[in-house]
């Protein structure tokens, strides 16, 4: 099993907390993982991407240009990866901020109003984290056990307290029929 997975938003929408995250969880299960983050020039508001890996083989080249999983967390995003993703594969739309389906057909899409929904659970920061707990019910790219071990990972021990918060995050993208 290879998961090729392709997040991308604007800078400060968490894109790279969120694929180091899966990066993190992949490594934990015994995977071979990749994670290749890209940014745009400015620290938030520019553009940013993240190219993770999980697989059960070597990994030949940590570059992602045709995901079986995209996570688009804006317009622009979804605009310009769409049509890059293999035939078969999986698109995770924040229908919050992203005003138009997916116009694929050969493709399953998941609209998940994750911007809104973390702004209701009093968490607007982690919409991210919300799309990640649905791409882990809808992909088994990782398991769902064990998401704490990984979390501790990349929430730093300065922000120990984020991370019940990022946990419930996960679990309410997760719990989304």
């Amino acid at each position: 099993m290879t998961a090729n997975i392709l997040l991308a938003g604007f800078g400060g929408q968490g894109i790279l907390f969120a694929g180091k995250f899966l990066a993190y969880k992949g490594l934990l299960e015994d995977k071979h993982i990749s994670w290749l983050p890209s940014y745009g020039p400015e620290m938030r508001g520019g553009t940013a991407n993240c190219s993770v890996i999980i697989s059960d083989d070597p990994i030949g080249s940590p570059i992602v240009s045709s995901p079986d999983i995209l996570v688009a967390m804006n317009l622009p995003s979804l605009d310009k990866y769409e049509k890059a993703v293999v035939p078969g594969g999986k698109i995770f739309v924040d229908s919050t901020l992203v005003g138009r389906a997916v116009a694929r057909t050969d493709v399953e899409s998941y609209c998940i109003p994750a911007t809104q929904l973390a702004v209701d659970m009093g968490i607007p920061t982690l919409a991210n984290m919300i799309m990640v707990g649905q791409l882990i019910r809808r992909t088994r790219a990782v398991s769902f056990e064990g998401l704490e071990a990984a979390l501790r990972k990349v929430v730093s021990a300065k922000h120990a307290d984020l991370l019940e918060v990022n946990l419930s995050a996960i679990r309410a993208g997760y719990d989304l029929a």
